[in-house]
């Protein structure tokens, strides 16, 4: 029916049918778009866990091998940096920001001065600058970025040019003689540390490609004079006071730059693997220190050091072997039981040797009256501290973290006011000693990429 007056009732249900429409239609538009970007927790651990993944390809420089591929790792196996390290660590920074020079390097000073303290006092030298270098890249930045990306292109730079002016039938890169760290490890240090660093820094994008030709070439002239200096058992020639360290390094340093490519003489650097595991007995537990200086620090360290990988390997196939059956439950490993699993005899008996060695001398390495040394502390200590950790984690042996708690405690109760640690006797340098501490202290950073390296 047509009327010219609507009903106020019919009236007033349409006016709060219109208010109720636009008010149901916001909140239909409210749901859809939270159940759009709502996130239950199994989403937001999936996208977590991608992004750890895609994370891990920049994970920061290892001192003593550069290879990195993802592994998930057992969270009870990641150690939480306390707070108080890191703070120590920002202050040894800062001193180390400061003791370079205007030339892009950082000097130990001369074994003939050792209570020199000033940094800007003494010499660059390739060894120094070099074990700075890896110290900043660990602690976070590279050449592009970070708090210290600028003094790390300047160290870069000092180095290339030491090595590209070096003599080419030398053995050694730099002219500088008579330092703390050559009279201490050997007269070829240099070039073992700078090689080492020239694989660490070709693990980032070094966006320059001149540069990173430059890296590369520099790093094949370094490996040549490494393994030409080599001696028939496999040390390296020029031994200093602690020459079992200086072999130690140079093996390391080879491994890394295999991995980044360079051809290598795998007969030589087998000998020179040999040769570390060589200095520990593990049937009886003697240690060979002729090359030690007498100290078992030093020569354990690096036996420790040389076969962490073969141990790993063993114990994880000895494992898997129990799980599958081929060999007891409780059957330990030996030369035998390694070949009832499918090792060849000559094989079975170099890794069953390995793995005794790796586990006595990491025990020996921990011992109190051990890494008492002297009663205190040179830069050798440090060195061979760093080498036990790093060694512990390519292992993934989970006793790394208790050795973390006892050196990291020792370190910050030794530190210097102005952030820097120094040495008591030998290598008494602070910068040398500061950036060997903090390598030590800031291993978790390489965790992911040691691990990793074990695996290989």
């Amino acid at each position: 029916m047509n009327s010219s007056h609507e009903n106020p009732k019919k009236t007033t249900r349409l006016s709060k049918t219109k208010q109720i429409i636009p008010a149901v239609t916001a909140i239909l538009v409210i749901v859809v778009i939270f159940a759009f970007t709502y996130q239950t927790p199994s989403s937001v651990m999936k996208r977590n866990e991608k992004q750890i993944t895609q994370q891990k390809s920049e994970i920061k420089g290892c001192v003593f091998k550069t290879v990195f591929e993802g592994e998930l790792l057992d969270s009870n196996f990641v150690y939480k940096t306390p707070k108080k390290v890191t703070t120590s660590v920002e202050t040894a920074l800062q001193f180390i920001a400061k003791a370079q020079h205007q030339d892009g390097g950082w000097g130990a000073g001369s074994h003939a001065n050792q209570g020199e303290m000033n940094p800007h006092a003494v010499q660059p030298d390739p060894a120094t600058t070099s074990m700075v270098a890896m110290a900043l890249l660990r602690s976070g930045s590279n050449l592009e970025k970070g708090e210290y990306s600028t003094q790390l292109n300047n160290a870069l730079l000092f180095l290339l040019k030491e090595v590209e002016k070096a003599d080419k039938n030398s053995l050694t890169i730099t002219s500088v003689t008579g330092t703390q760290i050559q009279s201490k490890l050997g007269a070829n240090i240099d070039v073992v540390l700078t090689s080492q660093f020239l694989s660490n820094i070709l693990d980032y994008d070094i966006k320059d490609e001149k540069m990173k030709e430059r890296v590369k070439t520099a790093l094949n002239t370094c490996v040549a004079k490494i393994q030409k200096g080599q001696n028939s058992n496999g040390s390296l020639e020029g031994s200093g006071w602690a020459g079992v360290l200086q072999s130690s390094f140079a093996n390391n340093a080879v491994e890394a730059a295999q991995a980044q490519g360079v051809a290598v003489d795998t007969v030589l650097l087998e000998k020179a693997r040999d040769f570390q595991k060589g200095n520990f007995d593990e049937k009886t537990g003697a240690v060979n220190t002729d090359l030690g200086a007498g100290v078992v620090l030093y020569s354990v360290s690096s036996s420790t050091r040389s076969s962490a990988k073969d141990a790993r390997k063993v114990d994880e196939e000895f494992k898997k072997a129990k799980k599958e059956g081929r060999i007891k439950e409780d059957a330990k490993i030996s030369t035998e039981n390694l070949e009832q699993i499918g090792y060849g005899k000559a094989e079975a008996q170099k890794y069953a040797t390995s793995y005794n060695v790796y586990n006595s001398a990491k025990n020996v390495a921990q011992q109190d009256n051990v890494t008492s040394g002297f009663g205190n502390n040179g830069g050798e200590e440090f060195m061979s501290f760093l080498q036990t950790g790093e060694s512990m984690i390519i292992g993934k042996d989970m006793d790394w973290k208790k050795w973390y708690d006892k050196v990291s405690g020792t370190l910050l109760g030794i530190q210097n006011n102005d952030g820097s640690w120094n040495g008591h006797h030998c290598i008494t340098s602070p910068v040398f000693c500061t950036a060997t501490s903090v390598l030590i202290l800031t291993v978790n950073n390489d965790i992911d990429k040691l691990v990793a390296m074990g695996g290989k």
